[in-house]
Order: C-alpha cells, then structure tokens, then sequence
C-alpha cells in the first residue's frame, strides 16, 4: 500500500502589484485556512506583505524568507523552512497541517522555486502553482520574462482586480489567459468570496478541465509558443525518456511547460508526462488498460523556433503542429474535443 499524500504546497505567484497578497490575507481570514502554514519571501528587509498578512493571518503559523527572491538562490532556505513546519510538533488542540503557502515575490519563477523543493519528497507534498493575473493590465507584463514564466508554469490562473473592469474586460482577461496557457485551470468570477475559495481549492492531481475556450481564444503572445505533439504510435520508454532529455536541452529555460499522455510499450496504461520549466515529474501511468484516452503532449515555449522541434532525436516519435484552440464547441471523440476535455 503506497504512503498516504502529505500537505498541500501551494505556489501562490504572480507579477508585481497583481493583488496576491490580498487574495491570502482574505483566505487566511475564512475558515476554510485552518491548519495552513504560510511562507512569505519578498525582496528587501521590510517584510512589508509579511506584516500584512501577520495583521489578518488569524492563527496561521507564518514564517518570512528574507533571503531575497528565493528563484534566483542556490543557498534558499526555502527546502529548510517547509521541512521544519512539518516536522514542528503541533498543539493538542490541532489537526495536522493540510496546506502550506509560499507567496513568491513578483519577480520569481516558479521553475526555480520546485527545483527547491526536490529534497522534500519523503513528505509527499502536493505542489501546484497558483499565478494572478492582473484584469486591468492584461498581457501588458507579458514582455517581463518573470510574468510569463508564471502564467505558463501555473496549474491554476486567477484573474484579479475583476472590480475595475466591466462584463467585457473581464470576458477579455479569461480568454487572454485561455490564449497563453490551455493547460491552466482558469478562476474568472466577479465574485470574491467564490474567488477566493476557488484559488486556495485543492488541484486536481491529474489533468485540469478548464471550461472550453470560447470563440476569440488564442491572443497568446509573440514570444511565447504552444504546440501539441501527438505520438506516432506506441513508443519505447527509454525513447521518450531520450527525447524529453533532448527537448529539455535543446530548449533550456525557454522551455515553459509540457504535460499529457503517451503510450509506452512497457505499461498497458497510458503514461502522464508533466515538467515545468525542465523539472520533470516522474511519469505515472494514468486512466484504464485499453481505454481510448487520447494521446498527446502540449508543450509551452518561449521564442521557439520550430526547426528545434523537429531536430530532437530519437526523430519521428511525434507530429507537431501549433496549438489551435476550437472556434466552437468541439465534436465528440474528436482530437480538439479530447485536448478541451482531457486538459
């Protein structure tokens, strides 16, 4: 019998001034932030966004990194702090933790930060990334390499400051982060409290199912690709493992986000193969033996050339083509249908 999961870790980023540390101050004041441990790093000595939060923060316990932005930190304590919250002895009167959240400073990339992470596996933590996005400013950050890392990265988008804006804005913001990131699940609601519980909600371990994308979806930004890479058939495992080592060279840190589903010749099950930046989760095996799952990597780039693509070897294990999401409600059992259905 495999070990139970351990605490939620909840990667809560976003650019500068986009409204995160509002959105924790307002979940830490609800009941649902009992049992939660929060992480703040921000660059300077102040700790402003630490006494904040500390002011609102009810009981959390709250430790503050001030280390500077902990992306850029080969001696973080980020790994040091996370694993001495879980091993602190807890009062009677309190259940064990079930969350932990690390609000990012705005210039941090979340790549990075789970690289940190990697020595805490023995507490099977539940990392997702949770990234804001800034309804009145749109893709207007998207030129900072750090804001687009954290919108590909994310499991999660919340768009913020949705008050400032009308109906219209606000249907713009949803579909301009349905344009840069397909994989994320998309928070989109004029109302707060539904926001809030929404972003601080467990995320789904296997594929996310946002809402299809509607008709004008696809704004995207010049500088940063999507591509679907479907699999020519079933393939060896030390194949794939060869070429996701390839493209994970080949590409670097312009390489964003991968995820989806293959078919090895070594499990009578589907595969998950999921990476942010070049930090790639072990592949899994994924739904029934036998069962028509559809079969595909969708994999975020920034300034991609597609001649990369085409050069990574083993060659011929995937037909790539752009990423296009439907014009109108997919047919079923078709490829856009599944992508829509499955992501």
């Amino acid at each position: 019998m495999s070990a139970a999961a351990g605490p939620e870790f909840i990667v809560l980023t976003g650019f500068l001034g986009t409204g995160k540390t509002t959105l924790l101050r307002d979940f830490l004041e609800s009941p649902e932030a009992a049992d939660t441990a929060v992480i703040v790093n921000e660059i300077g000595e102040i700790g402003l966004d630490g006494a904040i939060l500390r002011e609102s923060g009810g009981d959390a316990a709250m430790v503050m990194l001030s280390n500077g932005c902990i992306c850029c930190q080969a001696g973080s304590d980020l790994a040091l702090t996370v694993d001495s919250l879980l091993a602190a002895e807890r009062p009677p009167e309190c259940a064990p933790l079930r969350r932990i959240i690390l609000e990012t400073s705005g210039l941090s990339k979340p790549g990075a930060i789970l690289r940190q992470l990697a020595s805490l596996a023995d507490h099977r933590l539940r990392i997702a990334v949770v990234a804001t996005y800034d309804a009145t400013r749109g893709t207007e950050t998207a030129a900072f390499e750090e804001a687009a890392a954290q919108w590909t990265a994310a499991h999660r988008i919340v768009v913020t400051k949705v008050d400032a804006v009308a109906t219209e804005g606000l249907t713009q913001a949803r579909a301009e982060v349905e344009g840069l990131n397909p994989l994320a699940e998309v928070v989109a609601t004029a109302n707060r409290v539904e926001a809030v519980a929404a972003t601080f909600a467990p995320v789904a371990g296997a594929l996310p199912m946002p809402m299809p994308p509607p008709a004008d979806a696809g704004l995207g930004h010049p500088r940063i690709a999507v591509r679907l890479a479907r699999p020519a058939g079933v393939l060896a495992y030390d194949d794939l493992a060869a070429w996701l080592d390839n493209l994970a060279g080949a590409l670097g840190d312009r390489l964003l986000r991968l995820k989806g589903l293959v078919r090895v010749a070594q499990s009578p099950r589907p595969i998950l193969v999921q990476a942010v930046g070049t930090m790639f989760s072990i592949p899994r095996p994924f739904g029934l033996p036998g069962s028509a799952t559809p079969l595909f990597l969708v994999i975020i780039a920034r300034d991609l050339d597609d001649t990369e693509l085409d050069a990574v070897q083993p060659a011929g294990l995937f037909a790539l083509s752009p990423w296009a999401p439907p014009a109108e409600t997919p047919r079923a059992g078709s490829l856009r249908s599944a992508v829509v259905e499955w992501l």
